[in-house]
């Protein structure tokens, strides 16, 4: 897995799981967007909230539980700009599991930086390179809370599958070796409190393993 210290941005998707688009019914043509997104809705989890297999989640003081978000992370491998579909993954080095932590929220398209971005919210790891796995777009995916399994989904039903949303954000911007493109959380992120501990598996991936604390515990 590439160090923390020498990853680059880690980007995460939003609404790009078929049923979680479908979940908010008619508020997507609700002002000020009138229509479901035509293009990726990124935003940026930061370093600050990076961190590794068997790292802390620190839940925040001011909050009872959070959200654990499953996804599958895209790592760069070399420059993409304006890619064709039918060559994106090319310009990925391998995968990696993402939990996507985030304050539970009801915002959409725009989310609240301070439901997202929170100390230790980025657990990463573990790398697989990019020949180990046949079809990003067909993996198993599950959560476990205290050993429970609380959710399983597919990296499949995405609006953009993975080569798809890769050439579709390249249009616009240039991700560059070490990047991490998310392809989206599923409907229905189960949630955890301080004390519990999180698994998260990718089949062909591995598994990512994080205990949650209270932020008064931290040392």
């Amino acid at each position: 897995m590439l160090p923390l210290s020498r990853r680059g941005t880690v980007y995460g998707t939003l609404l790009n799981h078929r049923a979680a688009l479908e979940a908010l019914g008619d508020a997507v043509h609700a002002a000020p967007y009138k229509a479901p997104p035509r293009a990726p809705v990124l935003y940026i989890k930061p370093r600050n909230t990076w961190i590794a297999p068997g790292d802390a989640i620190v839940v925040p003081a001011d909050v009872d539980e959070v959200e654990i978000g499953a996804t599958l992370g895209l790592v760069i491998g070399r420059p993409a700009c304006r890619v064709d579909e039918r060559d994106a993954l090319a310009h990925v080095a391998g995968y990696v599991i993402v939990d996507d932590v985030s304050v539970p929220h009801a915002s959409y398209y725009r989310p609240s930086l301070r439901c997202k971005v929170r100390d230790t919210f980025c657990p990463i790891g573990p790398f697989v390179p990019r020949e180990r796995v046949a079809d990003p777009d067909a993996l198993a995916v599950s959560i476990e809370i205290d050993g429970a399994c609380l959710q399983r989904t597919t990296t499949g039903d995405r609006l953009r599958g993975a080569a798809r949303l890769l050439a579709d954000v390249s249009a616009f911007m240039t991700l560059v070796p070490g990047d991490v493109l998310s392809i989206g959380v599923a409907a229905g992120a189960p949630r955890a409190r301080a004390g519990q501990a999180v698994g998260i598996e990718i089949e062909g991936l591995g598994r990512l393993d994080n205990p949650l604390v209270a932020e008064e515990s931290r040392s």
